[in-house]
């Protein structure tokens, strides 16, 4: 039951939190480049500005997907945080990344269509990893149920470290920051054109800015499930990474999709596969 009302929880506090993260990047962000920023609020303003517009779109598939891609983004989310099955909830995710790009697709719009071809490609480049960390939180603490790992006394931080260096190389990607925001960003230094969300207007682009802020605190709970045996430690592990990425997105150009998925799949060989390896002869796995 319990389990049960943290996934309510996250449902319905997510949006809130994760709008908050994002004015809150908008204004460090501001700060590195020597702005003074918009308010900690302005995101919610923007979605409130788009909800007041015209649903403006191609075709009414469009709104039907950017429905789905919201709904197994909050159900990712409470299915992450009501302690569930891991391989379950990547699943979930991916799914909800489909639908965004088939809501690109059935615009039949060559920016749209270009930016649908990026954010499948994004997809192909961080899934191996993700796949990776499930299978590496499983050998750490033998579940892949998330309440399990979280009440692992056994640092897993320590367990997987190289599994771990993996995912915030891939988290980049997933937040969609630089050098990784190859399908579209949250920041005025992308192109005009935005890719994947080109031809969503209106509350349709207001739902999937919601969205994207489900994305941002799950994410930053799967960061936590590393260091889940201290909440003190775990708190400071996601400020601490989250203050990185931003940092990272405000100082490298972003590099072509080739060596975003080459790169990727690299770090995921070297580092998850070694690590997975070098746990298992720890444990004993070779007679």
């Amino acid at each position: 039951m319990i389990n049960l009302v943290w996934g309510l929880v996250f449902v319905l506090v997510a949006p809130v939190l994760g709008g908050l993260i994002a004015g809150i990047d908008r204004k460090i962000t501001a700060h590195m480049q020597g702005r003074v920023g918009p308010s900690i609020l302005q995101p919610f303003w923007d979605v409130g500005k788009l909800f007041e517009k015209e649903n403006a779109v191609v075709n009414e598939t469009q709104i039907f997907y950017a429905i789905c891609y919201v709904l197994f983004m909050a159900f990712t989310g409470a299915l992450f945080f009501a302690g569930g099955d891991l391989l379950l909830v990547i699943f979930a995710l991916t799914l909800a990344q489909i639908f965004l790009v088939l809501g690109a697709y059935s615009a039949n719009s060559p920016y749209s269509y270009v930016g649908a071809e990026r954010e499948l490609l994004q997809i192909m480049a961080y899934e191996p990893m993700v796949i990776l960390t499930a299978v590496g939180m499983y050998a750490a603490t033998k579940s892949f149920n998330v309440s399990d790992i979280a009440a692992a006394t056994t640092p897993v931080v320590l367990l997987i470290p190289g599994i771990f260096l993996g995912f915030i190389y891939v988290l980049t990607i997933k937040l969609r920051k630089s050098p990784f925001d190859i399908s579209t960003s949250h920041h005025a230094h992308q192109e005009i054109v935005k890719g994947v969300t080109t031809e969503f207007s209106g509350p349709s682009l207001g739902w999937i800015e919601i969205t994207h802020w489900y994305e941002t605190v799950f994410l930053l709970g799967f960061v936590w499930l590393f260091f889940a045996f201290s909440p003190v430690i775990a708190a400071i592990a996601v400020i601490v990474i989250y203050l990185f990425e931003i940092l990272i997105d405000n100082t490298n150009a972003r590099v072509k999709w080739q060596l975003a998925v080459k790169s990727s799949w690299a770090i995921a060989a070297v580092m998850g596969i070694l690590n997975l390896a070098a746990l298992y002869f720890l444990n004993g796995g070779i007679s």
